[in-house]
């Protein structure tokens, strides 16, 4: 089964509630010098980061991946976690003076939201050598360059151009970041991009490029929807449209990393691209009705019947036969 690496960022979030409104406790007339402290009332600690939670995915699906990114001495728990997914971390860099990086959020009841974003130990993303990782852990087939540091990302595009390996562009919430040029040479060449609909205008901009010059440089451009699910595009053939499956939104964290774990899992078994999305889609809607990017546990029978409903039964008994013994639900056996 082809392997898939995924280059990105790592991280914990703690996320706080504050039972009141931060505006009540605002001096106007002190603002230049705030001290405030607040109790909060709930405290939430998820893990996450774009890499990360496109592993979780993966690994949920059964699909092998390989971990690259930059962390802490205190991922050893997170580490464990991911393993027991299926996940290879062997090539996950641990900071000797950094933590992994951390983002700690309080909202109030207005949701509002005073937050602090720590990139830590992430910012030696970019010392990582992709070709000795290649070296360790052997040649993958996809490598999938996700948001992270920004030089880390423009490091690895250009060492699996050397290393000959097809690259999936994934700049995501690092477009507002990164310079145009550095931009253009994420996607120059890649096999795949990935982005929703306001980054796919935001990267437009950035690079100068317009719709027809991305996809003459692109194999094939992915964009997230939301609840208009997804579109696909390549050069000189027809757009795909394919619906979202329904969901009740818990919390939207993640939902594009569950979908791109999905569309890679479908494509390391060999799916199309219609029916590779279709499985990101379905994924996305899990991850999106749990808490946090990883708060969804798949369960194969119950996965399988959604998307049987969603999609039809041919393809659904086909996304069956890669997942867990078993996963074929009994109501609709005889498919």
């Amino acid at each position: 089964m082809p392997r898939v690496m995924v280059c990105g960022s790592i991280a914990t979030d703690h996320l706080m509630v504050f039972a009141k409104s931060f505006t009540d406790y605002l001096v106007p007339e002190s603002l230049d010098r705030i001290s405030l402290s607040f109790l909060a009332d709930d405290l939430q600690i998820r893990r996450g980061g774009v890499g990360a939670n496109i592993c979780y995915g993966l690994g949920s699906l059964g699909a092998d991946s390989i971990l690259v990114g930059a962390v802490g001495a205190d991922f050893a728990e997170y580490r464990r976690l991911l393993e027991e997914r299926g996940v290879d971390t062997t090539a996950v860099r641990v900071s000797a003076e950094r933590h992994t990086a951390r983002f700690v959020c309080t909202t109030d009841c207005r949701e509002n939201q005073i937050a602090t974003f720590y990139a830590g130990a992430m910012t030696e993303a970019a010392d990582i050598d992709l070709g000795l990782v290649v070296a360790d852990c052997g040649a993958p087939d996809l490598v999938v360059v996700a948001a992270d540091d920004p030089a880390a990302m423009v490091r690895h595009t250009r060492a699996c151009r050397s290393l000959g390996v097809p690259v999936a562009a994934d700049p995501s919430q690092q477009l507002a970041r990164m310079a145009g040029a550095d931009i253009r040479e994420l996607v120059d060449g890649a096999a795949y991009l990935f982005g929703n609909e306001y980054e796919k205008e935001l990267l437009c901009r950035s690079t100068g490029w317009s719709r027809d010059e991305v996809l003459e440089r692109v194999g094939t451009w992915v964009t997230t929807l939301g609840a208009g699910g997804v579109r696909i595009e390549q050069a000189g053939r027809e757009t795909l449209e394919i619906p979202a499956v329904p969901a009740t939104v818990v919390d939207p964290t993640g939902g594009g990393d569950a979908f791109r774990a999905g569309f890679l899992a479908a494509w390391s078994w060999g799916f199309d691209l219609a029916d590779a999305a279709r499985v990101g889609c379905a994924l996305a809607a899990e991850a999106i009705e749990a808490l946090g990017g990883q708060g969804y546990e798949l369960r194969p029978e119950q996965f399988v019947e959604r998307f049987a409903g969603s999609y039809g039964a041919d393809i659904a008994r086909r996304l069956a036969g890669h997942l867990a013994p078993g996963a074929v639900p009994a109501a609709t056996a005889e498919w």
